[in-house]
């Protein structure tokens, strides 16, 4: 699989969830062109004095995915992450994605990126992006509309850095993959 194989549906006119969504698959386009097709030696070049990986940003990302969108549907923690908590995921996606291999780290992340645009889908129809999302600290209880930005906020703040890794490793540019 590769970032054309990523579903994005135009909406110049869309709803607030048709345009949220349009932008989680825009920049899911531009986060697989950034970090696909390379080695597993590509994948866990670091560029001093950063420790970040692309391998590592792959991780995080799925990581990412069903943590929010997890979170957003009131579910706990799913495989692989549900062994540690939120703060032990966040060092070890980092860490063990650097003896990953490339052919897993892709479909882990690209499995979690289809289930979470099939459950935003499906929790916008449930009663939308208004629901409470009530956390056992008081100070990450939002809504779903909040959770699904942060997501995209999340996932601006790494292409970023996916981007410049990715021009350090073999020079590729742009902002859009067509």
């Amino acid at each position: 699989m590769d970032w054309k194989d990523l579903p994005i549906d135009h909406c110049p006119r869309g709803t607030e969830v048709e345009t949220l969504q349009f932008a989680l698959d825009r920049v899911r386009r531009q986060f697989a062109w950034k970090t696909g097709g390379l080695t597993a030696e590509q994948l866990r070049q670091t560029h001093p004095p950063s420790t970040m990986t692309l391998a590592g940003l792959i991780k995080h990302m799925s990581f990412v995915e069903d943590g929010f969108t997890g979170r957003a549907a009131n579910q706990p923690l799913a495989p692989p992450w549900d062994t540690r908590s939120w703060v032990e995921n966040d060092r070890w996606v980092w860490e063990s994605a650097v003896t990953d291999d490339p052919d897993e780290l892709y479909a882990l992340w690209y499995a979690a990126a289809a289930r979470s645009r099939a459950a935003w889908q499906q929790l916008s129809a449930d009663g939308g992006l208004d629901v409470l999302v009530e956390d056992p600290d008081p100070a990450w209880t939002s809504n779903r509309r909040r959770i699904a930005i942060d997501l995209l906020e999340e996932y601006l703040r790494h292409t970023g850095h996916a981007d410049v890794l990715r021009e350090a490793v073999d020079g590729l540019t742009g902002n859009d993959p067509d």
